[in-house]
C-alpha cells in the first residue's frame, strides 16, 4: 500500500471515528443530564468516557506486557460502560426531552441506582485510570534491540558449537606472533590426503607484532613431532575418544593442527585394523 492509501484509510478511519463520537455523545450528554449534571458538565461528559477509550487505545499500542494488559482492561471496561449508557438512552425516550425526573435512570430502584452508580463512577475513574495509563506511557522504554554484530557472533559460536569445533570463547582470540614467513613443512607421507585440513577458511584478524620478550621460549613443533607425541598419548585412547577438542587439549596446540593429527591418528588405526583383517 503507497502512501496516499494509507493516508486516505486514516483520514477514513478518522471521519467513522468522529461520527461514531457524535452519536454517543448525544446519549452521553443526556445521560449526564439525567444524573444532575449542568450544560456545561453534561457537554464534557462525553469526552470523559468515550475520551479515555481513545487514551486506553493509544496507550496498548505503546505498552508491552502487563501495563499493555492494564489498558486493554481499561479500554475493554470503558467500552462497556458506554455501551450500557447509549443501551439505556435508547430504552428511555423522555430522555431526549428532559421530561424525566432527576436521577431516574430505570424504573426499578435497584436498576435506578446500578446505572446512577456507574454513570457517576465514570468521570472519577477516568481521573484515576487516564493519569495511570498516561504515567505508564512516559515511563516506557521500549526493549533494546541486540547488536547485529553480537547476534551473528553468537550464531557463529553456536554453529561452531554445533559441529564440535572449539568457539572463540573456548580457544581465545588468535595472536599473531610473528609476521615473517613460516617454513613450509612437508605433509606426511602416509597422509598426503589431509594437507588441505590444515588450512583454515576462517580469516585471521591482524594484530600487531608482539615483542621477543613476550614471545613464548617453546619451540614450534613440527607435524611430524605432534603425530609422534599424540601417538604416544592416544595409544589407550579409543577411537570414539579421538575428537579434535581432545588432542588439541592433550598436545596443547592449535585447532588447526589438532584436526590434521586427529585425521592421522584415524587413518592409522583403519590401516592397521585393516591389515589386522587381511592378515
Amino acid at each position: 500500500m503507497n502512501r496516499w492509501a494509507k493516508g486516505g484509510l486514516v483520514l477514513a478511519l478518522v471521519v467513522v471515528v468522529g461520527m461514531a463520537f457524535r452519536v454517543s455523545w448525544n446519549a452521553l450528554r443526556d445521560i449526564a443530564k439525567a444524573i444532575g449534571a449542568d450544560d456545561v458538565a453534561a457537554f464534557l461528559y462525553p469526552f470523559v468516557v468515550d475520551g479515555l477509550m481513545a487514551l486506553a487505545l493509544v496507550a496498548t499500542l505503546v505498552l508491552t506486557d502487563e501495563a499493555r494488559k492494564f489498558a486493554l482492561r481499561v479500554l475493554a471496561g470503558y467500552t462497556l460502560a458506554s455501551l450500557v449508557l447509549n443501551y439505556v438512552h435508547g430504552l428511555l425516550p423522555d430522555l431526549h426531552g428532559e421530561s424525566i425526573g432527576w436521577s431516574r435512570l430505570a424504573s426499578g430502584d435497584w436498576t435506578n441506582w446500578a446505572l446512577v452508580l456507574l454513570a457517576t463512577s465514570l468521570p472519577v475513574g477516568s481521573i484515576y485510570f487516564g493519569s495511570d495509563l498516561v504515567a505508564k506511557v512516559l515511563h516506557h522504554r521500549p526493549p533494546a534491540e541486540p547488536d547485529p554484530q553480537e547476534s551473528a557472533q553468537i550464531d557463529r559460536n553456536r554453529l561452531m558449537s554445533d559441529q564440535g569445533e572449539p568457539t572463540v570463547e573456548e580457544t581465545g582470540p588468535v595472536v599473531e606472533v610473528d609476521s615473517s614467513p613460516i617454513p613450509v613443512v612437508e605433509p606426511i607421507a602416509a597422509l598426503p590426503q589431509l594437507a588441505v585440513a590444515a588450512e583454515s577458511t576462517r580469516p585471521r584478524r591482524a594484530t600487531g607484532r608482539v615483542p621477543a620478550a613476550a614471545r613464548s621460549s617453546r619451540p614450534v613443533r613440527t607435524e611430524v613431532e605432534l603425530l609422534a607425541e599424540a601417538r604416544s598419548l592416544t595409544e589407550s585412547w579409543p577411537v570414539e575418544k579421538l575428537t579434535g577438542e581432545g588432542i588439541r587439549k592433550a598436545l596443547r596446540t592449535s585447532p588447526a593442527k589438532a584436526r590434521v593429527v586427529r585425521e592421522a591418528l584415524k587413518a592409522e588405526r583403519e590401516r592397521d585394523t585393516a591389515a589386522a583383517v587381511a592378515g
